[in-house]
């Protein structure tokens, strides 16, 4: 078999998805790209699994059908912290996210709040991005760091090279590069090759992930594995939980039937 993609990221009705999980293996396989299911496991985003007990319903689901079965947690909330092993060995691959950043006098900055908080600037509210990003890679026992750049939406119109100095670039790579944990290069929400090419050059793991909802946004990893090439990545370099294993365990179980058989690393 020739080697196929693999979409880390996507989101079915167990969260905010449009597909059920069997139709959603179908469309992906469509497109070439090797499935997987990463629903929301987070007690702070409306719609997702919430509980430990909903955690086992979503994973007994996803045992049933052939992909790849991921979940996205939320750095700031606690499910991810008292799941039991025995669940967290079920999945093949964790995906961790910085939905929410904390800051002095106000809980959180949310990345899809609209309001800005008074007094804060730019600048003082990137430097505490960073310091989360730093501690998400350093405290979570995940194998991908979701959509690594992306920030509220107030500051999304900015230039993403001048809120990402370079040197808090070196630090959010350096993070990833002592944890062991994937830089995913999201189709939804694109890095800024300048942050891509760091991590390329500090020997940080890339993954693909469409992050998608819908039937035509799950699969589509073109981006993110053109940028990939483009920087010398090699395809088997790119990170497969059923080559590469994860964090939590080595390998897992046998993988899907379109899986390209590769012995694992030593």
């Amino acid at each position: 078999m020739t080697w196929q993609p693999i979409d880390c990221h996507a989101h079915t009705t167990f969260s905010d998805g449009a597909l059920e999980p069997a139709e959603l293996a179908r469309v992906v396989r469509s497109r070439g790209v090797r499935p997987s299911v990463a629903d929301h496991l987070s007690g702070d985003v409306r719609y997702a699994v919430k509980s430990v007990e909903g955690v086992r319903v979503y994973l007994d689901a996803l045992e049933s059908i052939d992909v790849a079965r991921g979940g996205e947690f939320c750095w700031h909330d606690a499910l991810w912290r008292v799941l039991p092993d025995d669940l967290a060995a079920r999945f093949t691959h964790r995906v961790g996210s910085l939905h929410a950043v904390p800051i002095e006098g106000s809980p959180y900055v949310h990345m899809f709040q609209r309001e800005w908080p008074e007094g804060l600037t730019p600048d003082a509210y990137m430097e505490l991005h960073v310091a989360a990003f730093e501690r998400l890679a350093a405290e979570m026992p995940v194998d991908i760091y979701a959509h690594p750049t992306l920030l509220p939406i107030p500051l999304r119109p900015l230039p993403p090279e001048e809120l990402w100095t370079e040197e808090r670039e070196e630090r959010a790579v350096a993070a990833l590069a002592r944890s062991g944990v994937a830089f995913e290069l999201s189709s939804r929400y694109r890095p800024h090759e300048r942050i891509v090419r760091r991590a390329a050059a500090a020997g940080v793991r890339f993954s693909l992930g469409s992050d998608g909802h819908t039937a035509q946004q799950v699969g589509v990893v073109d981006f993110g594995l053109q940028l990939a090439r483009s920087l010398g990545v090699r395809d088997e370099e790119l990170y497969d939980p059923y080559v590469h294993g994860s964090r939590g365990r080595g390998m897992r179980d046998e993988p899907p039937d379109d899986a390209v058989a590769r012995p694992a690393p030593s």
